[in-house]
């Protein structure tokens, strides 16, 4: 079944716990699926991901952000997403171009077209069929991340963090056929059946 499944959202939003749940239980039905993550997935994303995240020692720009991002982005298609998508397996990607819009679009209040083209080139024009946004209020977002040893997306102030909410639910309002917005604050398992309820319609097609 090549389907394609994302998980985005802002810090703390337990995103990748649901995509990892959700990953087991496609695997327990004997649904060919792979899991994967931006930015990383790959030997280079692994090493774009370090620069990224690290908090001192490296000042970057919002435009090599952006560049960063999608070099990560398009190896990651180039290796893992698009020959598994051909081969009839599914794939769930913790973070895809959503991503890039909310952080440096709306975070960065970069230039929108200049993300959207940057995006397209990277992917080809690839999107997910189902993009599950995982909406939780920034303060308890950060809360659960803790205060100590956040990277540098973690360690931005507040404001920032609002925006890129701001910007994953307007992007998802925009677009209702392909997203599915849950609210984080249920329990996982209420979270978890919320999810699999909406991919079980899509393999049903």
């Amino acid at each position: 079944m090549a389907l394609f499944l994302s998980f985005e959202g802002g810090e703390g939003c337990g995103k990748s716990t649901q995509a990892r749940a959700l990953y087991r239980r496609l695997q327990r039905y004997g649904v060919p699926v792979v899991l994967t993550h931006e930015p990383g997935g790959t030997p280079l994303g692994a090493r774009v991901r370090r620069v990224l995240k690290r908090v001192t020692g490296t000042d970057v720009s919002p435009l090599a952000e952006l560049f960063l991002v999608n070099a990560s982005r398009a190896q990651l298609v180039r290796d893992i997403i698009a020959p598994n998508l051909a081969g009839g397996t599914a794939v769930i990607c913790d973070r895809f171009t959503d991503s890039t819009i909310a952080y440096q679009g709306y975070g960065r209040a970069m230039e929108m077209r200049a993300v959207e083209d940057v995006n397209y080139l990277a992917t080809r024009g690839l999107a997910p069929d189902l993009t599950v946004l995982m909406d939780v209020p920034v303060e308890l977002g950060l809360a659960r991340k803790g205060g100590g040893g956040r990277d540098r997306f973690e360690s931005e102030d507040v404001a920032f963090h609002q925006r890129v909410r701001q910007g994953y639910l307007e992007l998802a309002a925009g677009d209702p056929g392909r997203w599915l917005v849950v609210d984080a604050t249920l329990p996982r398992r209420e979270i978890g059946a919320r999810v699999w309820r909406r991919v079980s319609e899509l393999l049903s097609r």
